[in-house]
C-alpha cells in the first residue's frame, strides 16, 4: 500500500473553521481522532506549511494532506444487534439503524455493519470488495437507515451487482424535506460528482459528474415541509440529498446539504431505504422487501401533524 496524497482549496465556506473538523467532513468514516492523530504526525500543510488541528482556514488556502499507508488490521467479528428482514444461504437484507457506518475504514474499525454481520455469519461472506467490505455489494450513509442487501458468496455478490450495474434493483426511499411542492411528482435528471468549491461534498456537476436520476412522488404535505418518496434509477454517492437540495428541497436534518441546524435537534437527515427489490441470485425470481419507518421518523411525521 502507498501514501494517500489528498489536495484541495479551501472554500469560503470553510473560512475560520477547524482544520480537523474540515478534513474529518472531507474523509467521510474517518473518526476525528485518527484526523487529529494524522495531523499531529506532521501529515498535514497549508500552503505547504505544516498545521495544527486547531489551525482555523482561510478562503484560498492550499490544503494537503497524507494518509500514511498502513497494513490492513483484521476486522473482528462483535455481537452487534442485527434487525434481519430475510435470510438465507445466499443473502441477507438488514435494516441498517441510525448512526451505523456500513464498513470499517481508517480510523474507525469497530462497531460498523460489517462487525456485527461477521459474527452473526461466522465469517461466512462473500469477499470480493476486501476484508474492510466482506459481503457488502452496496451501502448507506451513517444516517440514513433502512434496507441493505449483504451477499454471503461470490456468485450471489456478482448476481447482484450487475443487478445494480443495470440499474434493475428497486430502491424506494422516504424522505422528509424543506418546502411543498407545486407538482406532487417528478424526476431529476442531473449529473453527480465532486463540487468543484468544496471538495468534501458532492454536487450536481454537468462537466465532471456522472449520470444520475430520481424519481420523487410527494406522499404528503405540511406547512413548510413535505414527505416524499424517492425512487433511485442510479446509484451516486448522496444521491438524494444532492438531488432533492437541486431543486430547492434539502432534507429536514441534513447539515451538510441543507440547513446547518434545525428546531428539532436531529441526528442526521431524515432519509430511510424502505424498499428493496431484485431478481435472487439462486432462485431468479423477484423479491421485494419493506424496512418499517424507524421510530424517529414516525416521530417526526407526528409532529408536523
Amino acid at each position: 500500500m502507498t501514501d494517500e496524497i489528498i489536495t484541495f482549496t479551501a472554500s469560503i465556506e470553510d473560512e475560520d473553521e477547524r482544520i480537523d473538523k474540515v478534513l474529518t467532513n472531507y474523509f467521510e468514516n474517518i473518526s476525528r481522532s485518527y484526523v487529529q492523530k494524522m495531523i499531529k504526525d506532521g501529515n498535514a500543510y497549508a500552503n505547504d506549511k505544516v498545521i495544527k488541528a486547531n489551525y482555523r482556514l482561510r478562503e484560498g488556502d492550499i490544503i494537503r494532506c497524507c494518509i500514511p499507508a498502513c497494513t490492513e488490521p483484521e476486522i473482528e467479528p462483535e455481537d452487534i444487534p442485527l434487525d434481519i428482514l430475510y435470510e438465507d444461504e445466499d443473502i441477507l437484507i438488514v435494516n441498517k439503524p441510525k448512526n451505523m457506518v456500513v464498513h470499517p475504514s481508517a480510523g474507525h474499525y469497530s462497531h460498523t455493519l460489517v462487525n456485527g454481520l461477521l459474527f452473526h455469519c461466522h465469517g461466512q461472506l462473500s469477499g470480493i470488495n476486501g476484508v474492510f467490505r466482506p459481503g457488502i455489494v452496496h451501502r448507506i450513509d451513517k444516517d440514513t437507515t433502512g434496507s441493505l442487501i449483504v451477499c454471503k458468496n461470490e456468485t450471489a455478490h456478482n448476481c447482484i451487482a450487475e443487478q445494480l450495474k443495470e440499474h434493475s434493483i428497486t430502491r424506494k426511499y422516504r424522505a422528509i424535506v424543506y418546502g411543498n411542492f407545486d407538482q406532487t411528482e417528478g424526476t431529476i435528471d442531473a449529473p453527480i460528482g465532486r463540487d468543484e468549491k468544496d471538495r468534501k461534498k458532492m454536487a450536481v456537476n454537468y462537466k465532471n459528474g456522472k449520470n444520475a436520476i430520481t424519481h420523487y412522488k410527494v406522499l404528503k404535505q405540511f406547512q413548510g415541509y413535505s414527505y416524499v418518496e424517492c425512487q433511485l434509477e442510479t446509484g451516486r454517492t448522496h444521491q438524494i440529498r444532492v438531488h432533492m437540495t437541486s431543486i430547492g428541497h434539502p432534507l429536514l436534518g441534513d447539515t451538510t446539504y441543507g440547513a446547518r441546524s434545525s428546531k428539532f435537534h436531529l441526528q442526521g437527515q431524515c432519509l430511510h431505504a424502505m424498499t428493496i427489490g431484485f431478481i435472487h441470485p439462486s432462485t431468479k425470481q423477484y423479491m421485494e422487501f419493506e424496512a418499517p419507518l424507524p421510530d424517529y421518523f414516525l416521530h417526526m411525521l407526528d409532529i408536523l401533524e
